[in-house]
C-alpha cells in the first residue's frame, strides 16, 4: 500500500518530467554543439564537429517536439543519449579525462535516466 507521501511525489515527478527532460534536452545539446565545435577546434577532427552537430540538432527536435510526441521524442531522446554514452564512457573510462570524456558521458547517463522517466506511464 503506497503512502501519501509515495503518491505526491510521484504525482509531482509526473507533472515535472516532461518540462524537466524538455529543457534537459536543450542544455545537453547545445554542450553536445559545443563540444563537436570544440573537438573541431583543439584536434581539427571533423567527425566531431558533424556528430555533435547532428547529435545536438536531433535533441532540439526531440525537445521540442516533447509535449506534442512524447513517445517519439522521448525514445529519440534516450537513442542519442545511449550512442553518445556509448562512444564517451570507454573513453572517460580509457583516458581518464574529464573533458570530453567524463563530462559527456555523465551528461549522456543522466539524460539516459530522465528520457526512461519521461517515457514511463504517467
Amino acid at each position: 500500500m503506497a503512502t501519501i507521501f509515495e503518491f505526491i511525489t510521484l504525482g509531482l515527478l509526473a507533472r515535472t518530467i516532461v518540462p524537466l527532460t524538455k529543457v534537459y534536452y536543450l542544455v545537453f545539446a547545445v554542450l553536445t554543439i559545443l563540444g563537436g565545435i570544440m573537438g573541431y577546434v583543439k584536434a581539427k577532427s571533423v567527425i566531431s564537429i558533424v556528430s555533435g552537430t547532428i547529435s545536438g540538432v536531433i535533441l532540439i527536435v526531440a525537445s521540442l517536439l516533447l509535449p506534442v510526441h512524447p513517445i517519439s521524442s522521448g525514445v529519440t531522446g534516450l537513442c542519442v543519449s545511449v550512442l553518445l554514452a556509448g562512444k564517451f564512457v570507454p573513453d572517460f573510462v580509457h583516458k581518464k579525462a574529464f573533458v570530453p570524456g567524463g563530462l559527456m558521458a555523465i551528461l549522456s547517463v543522466a539524460s539516459i535516466i530522465i528520457s526512461i522517466l519521461a517515457l514511463l506511464p504517467k
